[in-house]
């Protein structure tokens, strides 16, 4: 067999080779497109009308989205979710990192039933968890109010105005602390080992290897947990929902952006405007992210 029949045999696999790929490929491809593309392409071009009792459906190009951004409503609702994410993120990312760290040490006790119980929370369904939680903050049959009225302490009120939020917090933290745990945790177990040992030989002490070698080691997890909390943040639904049987003077249709965009979506039937502030909120969360990353990536070039 001559060397040019052998590179025509090889080019000819590598060509059933690719061919094959694309074809395990456009189930993926379909199923994106129909899910995915035509539903946005289809939103933004709803988002250019507008609905009218009088005249029926008109082109009014970006007013919609002019609105959006003079709505108090929504901006009042943007405001929440901003105060939610500056508060909770921090403070769920700073228990997963030290769960990490303490499950990184080896001196944990029983830590593979420690990971699993701190993960666990994660595989609870969204609405579940609110629901779980609804119940254990209800004023008149919760258990955290019986406890306080056996005792003669008047009950706590967790879905009030001023705590509503919290109570919020609190059950996103109990979700995903797990979740982002299992991310940083993974992350350090890719740390050289050799790096900890010479640090020892150095009389480096554990909380001195964790500071200036393992969270350094961590920055691009971080980053990473830290854009999936934006995107989450901002897009706050379950939550509210569920809790606005509970409390429907204090979660009203415009407690979050992605509330807001469903009420007026299903209840008030204007689809048009609902798909602009989806627009708009997807414009914000992507801003957001752009700017956290923009600001770590000048952290690294001046350090």
């Amino acid at each position: 067999m001559t060397t040019r029949t052998v590179g025509e045999g090889h080019s000819l696999a590598r060509r059933r080779e690719a061919f094959a790929g694309y074809v395990l490929l456009v189930p993926f491809l379909v199923v994106f497109a129909a899910m995915v593309v035509v539903p946005l392409v289809y939103a933004g071009y709803l988002s250019f009308f507008r609905h009218r009792l009088i005249g029926g459906t008109i082109f009014v190009g970006f007013d919609n989205f002019a609105q959006a951004f003079t709505d108090k409503l929504f901006l009042a609702g943007v405001g929440r979710v901003a105060l939610f994410f500056i508060i909770q993120v921090p403070t769920m990312l700073a228990l997963a990192l030290i769960l990490a760290l303490v499950l990184d040490s080896g001196r944990l006790h029983l830590k593979r039933f420690v990971r699993l119980a701190v993960f666990l929370p994660y595989a609870v369904p969204g609405v579940v968890a609110a629901l779980m939680w609804g119940y254990l903050y209800g004023n008149t049959f919760g258990p955290f109010a019986q406890l306080a009225r056996a005792i003669g302490l008047p009950a706590p009120n967790f879905l009030a105005d001023n705590t509503i939020l919290y109570s919020m917090m609190n059950i996103v933290s109990w979700s995903y602390v797990g979740y982002n745990m299992m991310i940083l945790y993974s992350a350090l177990r890719t740390v050289p080992t050799e790096l900890y040992e010479a640090a020892r030989i150095d009389g480096a002490s554990e909380f001195q290897i964790a500071w200036h070698i393992k969270i350094p080691a961590l920055r691009p997890a971080i980053v990473l947990t830290v854009i999936f909390s934006i995107i989450g943040s901002f897009q706050l639904f379950n939550e509210p929902n569920i809790l606005s049987s509970l409390a429907p003077t204090v979660i009203g249709s415009s407690f979050t952006p992605n509330i807001y965009a469903y009420s007026l979506a299903f209840s008030s039937k204007n689809v048009n405007y609902a798909a602009a502030i989806a627009f708009v909120l997807g414009f914000v969360i992507m801003i957001a992210s752009y700017v956290f990353q923009l600001s770590t990536r000048r952290k690294d070039a001046e350090s």
